[in-house]
C-alpha cells in the first residue's frame, strides 16, 4: 500500500511516497523528490521503480523510452518516421520529418543516441542519430547496402548488416577510430546480430544451412553455432539485459509467433502469435518484452495498420501501448537515471 503527497511551492513540487505493509502495520520504504510541475511524470515512474524493486525484488521499467517507427500512409505509399515517447506512451515527439524512409532503430548504452537505417539520398545507410542535438550523421563509407544495426553494450561499436554482390555479412565498426572489422564470411544473409550484455557474444540469423536460423559467435567473429532446432523459420533475435533468454521471431504453418529460448537452444517458449507479429525488445530488467503487430491489408493496400504491444515474459498480461499513428520497430531504452 503506497500514500503520496504532492504540496507545490514557488512553483515546485514536493513529491513524497510511502509503501506500507498492512499486515505487519510497518513501513518497508519511503521515497521523496522536489522537483518542477514539468517533471511530475517522471518522477512518478522513478517512484514507481523503487515500488517495484521493492516488491518484487527486480529492478523496474517505467523510467524509461521507446523509440519506434510512427507509419502513416497506404501501404503503396507509406511514411515512416522515428519517434519517441515514455514507456507507457505518453510524451510521444517524432524525431525525423518522414521524407527518407527510416526502418529499425537502436538505443545506445547512453540513450542520447539511436542508430538506425535511412534511405537518405536514395542509398540504404545506417545512422546515428543525436536525441539532444537532433544531428544525423552516416555510420561508415561501405559499399553496398548497410542495415540492421545495434550498438555494443559499452555503446563504443555499432554492429550491422552489409550486403553486396548477394550476400549479407556482418560488420563491426568502433565509433572511436571509425575502423571496421568484418565478423563473417559466408556466402548467404547474415544479419539482426545483438549482442549479449556482457559483450562476449553476438546472435544473429542466418539462413546458411538452407533455411533461416539463429546461431552465436563471438563478438569478434569466428566460428558460428546453430540454436534454434524447431520448425519454422527464425529471425530478429534479441538478448535480454539479464543474459538468461533470447527473444525471437518465428514464422511457422502461415503464422508469426514470438518466443524466446535460453542462449544455448533449450527451453524454447512461444508467448504470442499473430497474422504478423515482428521486432521483439526487451525492458532494462529482462521481464518484459515490446513488439509490434500488424493486421492484413485489403487488395487496395489500406488496412494492415500496426501497433505496439507488451506482453510478460511468462506470456501474460499483453496490452497495447497507444500511439497517435501506426507504430512498428520498437526498441526499448536503458533505465534514464
Amino acid at each position: 500500500m503506497t500514500g503520496t503527497v504532492l504540496t507545490q511551492g514557488d512553483g515546485r513540487l514536493r513529491v513524497e511516497s510511502r509503501l506500507w505493509d498492512v499486515f505487519a502495520e510497518q513501513q518497508l520504504s519511503g521515497f521523496g523528490y522536489t522537483t518542477t510541475r514539468q517533471n511530475w511524470r517522471r518522477i512518478a515512474h522513478i517512484i514507481a521503480d523503487e515500488i517495484y524493486k521493492r516488491i518484487t525484488g527486480e529492478d523496474g521499467y517505467f523510467d524509461t523510452r521507446i523509440v519506434y517507427i510512427a507509419e502513416a500512409g497506404s501501404q503503396a505509399k507509406r511514411t515512416k518516421r522515428l519517434a519517441i515517447m515514455d514507456q507507457d506512451g505518453a510524451n510521444n515527439r517524432f524525431l525525423t520529418d518522414g521524407r527518407a524512409l527510416v526502418l529499425t532503430p537502436r538505443f545506445s548504452p547512453t540513450v542520447q543516441e539511436i542508430t538506425y537505417l535511412s534511405y537518405a539520398n536514395g542509398t540504404p545507410r545506417v545512422y546515428l542519430f543525436n536525441i539532444d542535438t537532433g544531428q544525423q550523421e552516416v555510420v561508415g563509407d561501405f559499399p553496398g547496402m548497410t542495415f540492421a544495426p545495434r550498438f555494443s553494450p559499452d555503446g563504443n561499436r555499432v554492429v550491422m548488416s552489409r550486403a553486396e554482390n548477394g550476400v549479407s555479412n556482418l560488420y563491426s565498426l568502433d565509433l572511436r577510430t571509425r575502423q571496421p572489422t568484418r565478423l563473417t564470411t559466408s556466402q548467404a544473409i547474415d544479419t539482426s546480430p545483438c549482442f549479449a550484455p556482457d559483450g562476449s557474444k553476438i546472435v544473429f540469423n542466418s539462413d546458411r544451412g538452407g533455411s533461416q536460423q539463429l546461431y552465436i559467435m563471438g563478438a569478434n567473429g569466428g566460428e558460428a553455432r546453430r540454436i534454434s532446432f524447431g520448425s519454422g523459420k527464425y529471425g530478429t533475435p534479441v538478448w535480454s539485459p539479464r543474459g538468461d533468454q533470447i527473444a525471437f521471431t518465428k514464422i511457422d504453418g502461415g503464422s508469426f509467433f514470438i518466443g524466446v529460448m535460453h542462449p544455448d537452444g533449450s527451453g524454447e517458449r512461444l508467448l504470442t502469435r499473430d497474422f504478423l507479429v515482428e521486432g521483439p525488445t526487451w525492458a532494462p530488467n529482462g521481464r518484459v518484452l515490446m513488439y509490434f503487430r500488424q493486421s492484413p491489408s485489403d487488395s487496395r493496400g489500406y488496412g494492415g495498420s500496426a501497433r505496439l504491444y507488451s506482453i510478460d515474459l511468462t506470456g501474460s498480461n499483453q496490452r497495447e501501448v497507444t500511439t497517435p499513428q501506426d507504430a512498428s520497430d520498437p526498441a526499448w531504452s536503458p533505465l534514464l537515471r
